[in-house]
């Protein structure tokens, strides 16, 4: 299980994500139908002067469970060994143990 702190600043992230789309949005549309340089450079530093964690980029999946930061599936948002102990116990609905 990850840790507490850390789970709780990925969440801080979402959110701040969330507040400043719009305004990422807006301002990169500006910056493309503008054409003079030194416009571009003050839109530029208005995107530079939003907070570094409300780039989705700095967004991470992971694990709705546990909080593991590897190995998750998008399709059920857990970490690889919480979907296989979930399959074992027949927990997900259309998923089927494979054996080989």
């Amino acid at each position: 299980m990850a840790k507490k702190s850390v789970i709780e600043r990925e969440k801080k992230r979402q959110k701040l994500e969330q507040k400043f789309h719009l305004i990422r949005l807006s301002l990169k549309n500006q910056i493309t139908k503008v054409s003079s340089l030194s416009e571009k450079w003050e839109i530029h530093a208005k995107l530079q002067s939003l907070p570094r964690n409300s780039a989705p980029t700095r967004l991470h999946r992971r694990c709705f469970l546990t909080g593991r930061p590897r190995g998750n599936f998008r399709d059920f948002g857990l970490s690889g060994h919480i979907l296989r102990e979930m399959v074992y116990e027949c927990l997900l609905p259309g998923a089927t143990r494979s054996s080989w």
